[in-house]
Parts: C-alpha cells; sequence; structure tokens
C-alpha cells in the first residue's frame, strides 16, 4: 500500500466507515413447468413433439436436464419440465430460434398452456402445475430424508461423535439438504407419473 492510499483511508479507518464487500450471489438453478392440455385427438403426436424438444433443448449449455409428466386417467394435461443451471442459461434457450420454431409447431395440438418457474431450493420437487395428490410427494419426501439422516448416522457420528453438539446439528443439517438438493429433482422426474396419481406409458 502506497502513503497517498494509506492517507486515504485513514478518515475511514478512524470512523470505522469501511464500505464492507458484498458477497457474490451465486447462481442458483432455475426449473421451468410448462402444462399444455393436449386434444384428445393429438396425444401422439404431441408426445413426439415433445421428444424432439427434449432432445433439442439438451443441446443448449447449461441444461440440467428435463421429463415429460404424461396426464393421469381422465385427463389430457401434460407437464413439460427442465431444468437449467442459471438464469443466463435458460435465456439463451427461451430466445432461441430453435425454441421459436418449435412452439410454432406445438399451438394446433394443444388447447390451453399455463407456466411455472422455481429457482434454488424451490426446485427440488419440479411441481406441476395441477400436482398429484399431496400425500405422494410428502410420502417421496419422509423416504429422502429418512435415507440421507439414517446414512449420517452411520457413517459420520462415528467420526464426529465427539464434536460439539450444536457443530454435529451444522454438519447433519449441511449433509442432508445438500443431499436433498441433488436427489429430489431426480426422484420427481423419475416417479412423475407416480406423483401425480397417474401411470407413465
Amino acid at each position: 500500500m502506497t502513503v497517498t492510499t494509506r492517507l486515504r483511508s485513514l478518515p475511514e479507518r478512524l470512523t470505522g466507515n469501511t464500505v464492507a464487500r458484498q458477497p457474490v450471489a451465486r447462481p442458483e438453478p432455475v426449473t421451468i413447468t410448462v402444462a399444455r392440455v393436449v386434444r384428445p385427438e393429438q396425444h401422439d403426436a404431441f408426445e413426439r413433439w415433445a421428444a424432439d424438444v427434449q432432445e433439442l433443448v439438451a443441446r443448449f449449455p447449461g441444461h440440467l436436464g428435463s421429463s415429460l409428466l404424461r396426464p393421469g386417467p381422465a385427463s389430457d394435461e401434460y407437464h413439460l419440465v427442465y431444468r437449467f443451471r442459471d438464469d443466463e442459461s435458460l435465456a439463451v434457450w427461451e430466445r432461441s430460434e430453435e425454441r421459436r420454431t418449435a412452439l410454432d409447431r406445438v399451438h394446433r395440438l394443444v388447447e390451453d398452456e399455463r407456466v411455472s418457474r422455481a429457482v434454488g431450493l424451490e426446485s427440488f420437487f419440479a411441481v406441476p402445475a395441477r400436482p398429484g395428490p399431496a400425500w405422494r410427494s410428502w410420502l417421496l419426501t419422509v423416504a429422502a430424508v429418512l435415507v440421507f439422516t439414517s446414512s449420517f448416522q452411520l457413517v459420520a457420528v462415528p467420526l464426529i461423535g465427539d464434536w460439539p453438539w450444536p457443530l454435529r446439528l451444522l454438519v447433519s443439517a449441511v449433509y442432508v439438504v445438500s443431499g436433498l438438493r441433488v436427489a429430489m429433482p431426480r426422484l420427481s422426474r423419475w416417479l412423475g407419473g407416480w406423483l401425480q396419481g397417474g401411470r407413465r406409458r
């Protein structure tokens, strides 16, 4: 530090009027769920369209995965769910010519469309616009938490059993929440049909 710099910062050090450095916010994953009511005679055509779109969106940087949730009994509503690493990656896809072309193809197949968005921890579940029975989401969450807490007890507790209990609780919470953040989106995609109360075809 030069003499000039020290002189300039002296009043700030004396008064305590220093500017705190703001932490840089880390980008969070974004989940988009598009619910579409498909015309009854267009189900097959829509599923082919959705498969093409999933293959297309997977080529874009920052894409974290996608899934198609099919309608349950007596329903024509499909949910196309896709995730991106951050808002910037999502914006590239949403502004792309490929997406505009795909949307032009799907309008004639559907009667209604709704979009929902979840960021960060909100995207534990890629919740469709019309979710299925709440008890199924509850049961899946309980099962996942049980698996992570049990594995923590078996693996970590013997290693950190002598640590102060507040620190043990902190490590346990970090482990469980981090595990859920990774596992729940995947479980929600794999069990999407069951979560909605219907069966995948």
